[in-house]
């Protein structure tokens, strides 16, 4: 679980698997998944609340990080490709 997390996000320490960073990066692999789920298994609404909440976690996690450390999230949004 360590590996995916640091191969999620290159961390600014070796140990550091609980940063704002890894934990956007750990989410929009979850919401990557559950999205290809749903391209399958359209009537799946059980897990539309699971890729709801991981959704607006992320945002939240975002608007924190823009808050607090605006070059790192700068840095994340380039590296998952997630705003234009």
């Amino acid at each position: 679980m360590i590996k995916k997390k640091k191969n999620t996000i290159n961390s600014l320490h070796k140990k550091d698997v609980g940063s704002t960073e890894i934990q956007i990066g750990l989410l929009t692999d979850k919401i990557t998944k559950l999205s290809d789920h749903f391209k399958k298994f359209k009537k799946d609404k059980h897990s539309t609340l699971g890729l709801a909440k991981s959704v607006n976690k992320r945002k939240k996690l975002l608007a924190y990080l823009k808050r607090k450390n605006s070059e790192s999230y700068q840095k994340v949004i380039k590296q998952l490709n997630l705003r234009k």
